[in-house]
């Protein structure tokens, strides 16, 4: 089993077990979601080996700091992945890196090289895709139970907003998911 084999299956341990059960979208799946979304936006951009790993690094532990809280999720991810990669031989410039990416996904997203650009992508795929209204609908049903949002309504809007002020970086996402994100907007824009 590779490290990357070994440290996956820790963290999704612990998410499945540590997570609290009202985190409808920021759970495994979602982590599952983005590892997949990053790996295919890694081949499709050419990616090398070694980087691509580091990526689905990142992918994995991105949101792992909501086994801590909502608040500030990113750098306690950076945090989780500072104390548990080293046991899985990574280097601490290796970590450094991911820990980059980690932050970029941080809303406003701000990468500031492909790679991070790719995990920004990867975290917000869904924006462009068929599956759009299933997961938006489970983050609906998370940020009510967090007394976040409070009606249709003001989701509505706070959707609208957020996905007007978001863009993808990579030439594969704009090419794959800019087009249905757009059709999204308008959508919910006519139920405002």
């Amino acid at each position: 089993m590779t490290q990357f084999q070994q440290v996956s299956k820790f963290i999704f341990g612990k998410l499945e077990k540590e997570l609290p059960d009202y985190l409808s979208y920021h759970n495994r799946d979602h982590t599952v979601d983005v590892l997949q979304a990053a790996e295919d936006i890694a081949n499709s951009e050419g990616i090398m080996e070694n980087d691509k790993r580091l990526l689905l690094t990142a992918a994995l532990f991105h949101d792992s700091g909501f086994l801590r809280g909502r608040d500030e999720h990113e750098m306690e991810s950076c945090a989780i992945a500072k104390s548990i990669l080293p046991g899985y031989n990574y280097q601490q410039e290796e970590i450094e890196i991911i820990c980059g990416m980690i932050r970029a996904t941080k809303i406003p997203q701000s990468p500031q090289n492909h790679l991070e650009e790719i995990l920004c992508d990867a975290d917000l795929d869904y924006l462009g895709r068929d599956d759009f209204f299933v997961l938006s609908n489970k983050l609906f049903a998370e940020l009510t139970a967090e007394g976040i949002i409070a009606d249709n309504n003001e989701w509505n809007r706070e959707q609208a907003d957020f996905m007007e002020n978001h863009r993808y970086y990579t030439a594969t996402s704009i090419k794959l998911r800019q087009a249905k994100k757009e059709q999204y907007i308008k959508l919910i824009k006519s139920k405002l």
